[in-house]
């Protein structure tokens, strides 16, 4: 039979199969595809006469992947090539032949194991032929698999999309950050395949739980090759480059290399988006989201306690739970066949889970289905209550005294989770997702949900006795009120109003405190301090203004951009501490970029990038740095020198755009008074007009 049969040759229609599969970003050259998806392939013979119909009935093919690939965990599995395929399984249909070629379809099933595969042709018991190699990845187009994604615009935006944006900043102040996802770059899927291989249980690369677990435990692990470097290893110059982040395939092959440098550990939110490239890289479908305002290291309590002192500092006292600013995660989308069928969809990459494992790296990483954070479903998963608290809980603040003395102060109720976004989709709009993680603050269902968290907290005994029934309640009322951010080209107006609903006089000692943040909540530098002694007569409304000059700040300005105010009111009779607060971003000059919206392949275009300088003294040291896929290769770096007060720095700059398709265009300029001021701009690359 081996005489009867030579194979000359193999096509693997690459370019046909990864349009049909849509990998065609991924590559030209390698046949990468989906399963559960038929792909094409023709096999090229030498002409036979005898034999051959023999030799066609019985030859098989065999696909393996793995370093030792074995039938019994699925890594190696043969199949003949008949007339008929079977979409449940490893088949191959011949579509047409002749005593030259054969042109088969070959499918694999929708839950099969993913990873970069050996194809054979196999005529004989010792005789076999390798006909090439292909990839094989999870399918949300394929309606069997367990990513199956309904929505053709979701597949493209959370599967196909390289140009994403990371939502940073405050609440009030929402601030978008450029970020390269990259997930179709040169090796992103051999990186990702790579990271996995340190997972030895192959057999469970089909499910996606697993493999999603496995990478997120790994990425995000302290102890073995870490991509993060802790506080005490942050030296200069990873300071210099603390904002520099621009896309994940820089930190991945950091993390499987070695090379090149660690992100700093105050920059800890990069992983969510690396994560979402791995995932997006193997066809699961991924996105980034900002909770702002989220209650940390919480073990489930629905209330977090600050301690102040009173010229508004954070006294390092209980420092277990706190109030970030903003949490970056990573979701992602699948079926759950090992929970209840209505917890399927998004589900939580929580890698805050820190357990000792020893070789097991899954206990440090799993799956919280978006619902059941919702619902309160405490019981479903070990990581819920935390979610479920950290959406949920208020604030208690805690004035600690001159004498050590620690008391409730009187202080609005501060609630936490109430800002979630995402990038929108097909576009660069924030959408609002905090209704798929909880009801609307003051609804009947909230309320009634509270009441049975509360319930069965106290059941188990996991009530912390610090709880918002020990409020305090004094004879005035002060409120702080400023706007979502601090430019750097004026002056910053602070109001803190009061109202005194008592007929007796108070004198108060009023101080008004802005600090530096950072983004995990913990407060650093004080910046600004002014103390006020005010007499109240009864029922009495006042408003303390206060003109904050910006220039003051920026002669050091913060490492990041956060800032807090704080207002500490106190009167002695009878003992009363008030406090408000409110946290701002400090808001960069604008950046202009000028360029057509659409633009054809291969024409040169100009852009104009324009920044003001609006400040009371020069941007020395100016560079410029301009980037984007599919239009300009590599980055450029221009050095515009300084900038004097009322002008502006301006350049024109040409590129050619390479690839078609929506494009986006970052300009990226740091000076001596700001770092990573951003403008980014889509472009629309369009093919080029056929000559007549």
């Amino acid at each position: 039979m081996g005489q009867a049969l030579r194979i000359k040759s193999c096509d693997l229609k690459v370019a046909r199969n990864n349009e049909d599969h849509h990998t065609k970003e991924i590559s030209s050259r390698r046949l990468v595809v989906r399963r559960g998806q038929p792909f094409t392939i023709t096999l090229h013979i030498r002409p036979m006469v005898r034999g051959f119909l023999r030799a066609l009935k019985k030859v098989t093919l065999v696909a393996q992947t793995g370093k030792q690939p074995s039938k019994t965990n699925r890594t190696k599995v043969k199949f003949p090539i008949t007339s008929q395929g079977n979409p449940k399984w490893w088949s191959a249909a011949v579509e047409s032949r002749d005593f030259q070629s054969w042109t088969v379809s070959v499918t694999t099933p929708a839950d099969a194991i993913i990873g970069h595969y050996s194809l054979l042709l196999q005529v004989s018991r010792r005789t076999q032929y390798p006909l090439g190699h292909f990839t094989l990845l999870f399918n949300p187009w394929g309606r069997e698999d367990a990513v199956f994604l309904e929505n053709e615009a979701q597949r493209r935006e959370y599967l196909l999309n390289q140009n994403g944006l990371i939502y940073l900043g405050t609440s009030d102040c929402v601030q978008p950050q450029p970020w390269d996802f990259g997930q179709f770059e040169l090796n992103v899927i051999d990186l990702s395949l790579s990271l996995l291989e340190v997972d030895k249980e192959v057999n469970q690369w089909s499910n996606p739980v697993h493999v999603t677990r496995v990478l997120g435990a790994l990425l995000n692990d302290r102890k073995e090759r870490s991509i993060l470097t802790t506080s005490q290893t942050q030296d200069s110059e990873d300071m210099r480059f603390l904002y520099k982040r621009r896309g994940s395939l820089p930190i991945l092959w950091h993390w499987l290399t070695g090379q090149g440098r660690q992100v700093p550990d105050g920059q800890a939110w990069v992983l969510a988006p690396v994560i979402c490239s791995v995932l997006r890289s193997l066809g699961i479908p991924a996105r980034v989201i900002t909770i702002f305002d989220s209650a940390q290291d919480t073990k489930g309590d629905l209330t977090v306690n600050e301690y102040y002192d009173k010229d508004g500092l954070q006294t390092g006292e209980n420092q277990g739970s706190r109030i970030c600013i903003f949490q970056v995660s990573t979701e992602c989308w699948m079926a759950r066949p090992d929970l209840s069928p209505r917890y399927g969809g998004w589900q939580i990459v929580d890698t805050s889970l820190q357990k000792e494992g020893g070789a097991n790296v899954l206990v440090t990483c799993d799956l919280v289905p978006v619902r059941a954070v919702k619902e309160g479903a405490l019981e479903l998963n070990p990581a819920v209550p935390a979610l479920f608290a950290s959406l949920n809980a208020s604030c208690a603040v805690w004035i600690k005294d001159r004498d050590g003395t620690v008391v409730r102060a009187d202080a609005s109720p501060k609630y936490v989770g109430n800002n979630i976004s995402t990038k929108g989709v097909g576009g660069d709009r924030c959408e609002d997702i905090t209704q798929n993680y909880k009801y609307h603050e003051g609804s009947s269902q909230k309320r009634e949900l509270l009441d049975k968290v509360w319930k069965k907290r106290a059941e188990l005994g996991e009530v912390n006795g610090l709880s918002l029934s020990s409020e305090t309640s004094g004879p005035l009322y002060m409120l702080l009120h400023s706007s979502s951010s601090m430019p750097l080209d004026g002056d910053f107006e602070l109001d803190v109003n009061f109202f005194s609903h008592t007929s007796e006089e108070k004198a108060v000692e009023l101080l008004i405190g802005i600090q530096a943040m950072d983004y995990n909540g913990v407060t650093t530098t004080q910046l600004y301090k002014k103390k006020f002694f005010l007499t109240f007569q009864g029922n009495e409304v006042r408003t303390i203004s206060i003109s904050i000059s910006s220039f003051d700040f920026m002669q050091s300005p913060p490492e990041n951009s956060i800032l807090r105010l704080t207002a500490v009111a106190t009167h002695t009779d009878p003992e009363i501490s008030y406090f408000a607060q409110r946290d701002i971003a400090i808001c960069k000059p604008q950046l202009t970029i000028e360029v057509p919206e659409m633009v054809r392949l291969y024409e040169p275009v100009t852009a104009s990038i324009y920044v003001q300088n609006k400040l009371d003294s020069p941007m020395e040291d100016c560079v410029m740095t301009v980037f984007g896929r599919g239009l300009i290769y590599r980055e450029r770096s221009y050095r515009l020198g300084s900038v004097s007060p009322g002008n502006s720095l301006y350049r024109q700059i040409q590129f050619t755009p390479t690839q078609a398709g929506l494009q986006r265009l970052t300009v990226e300029v740091d000076c001596n008074m700001f770092q990573n001021l951003i403008g980014y701009k889509s472009i629309n690359v369009v093919m080029p007009v056929s000559p007549a």
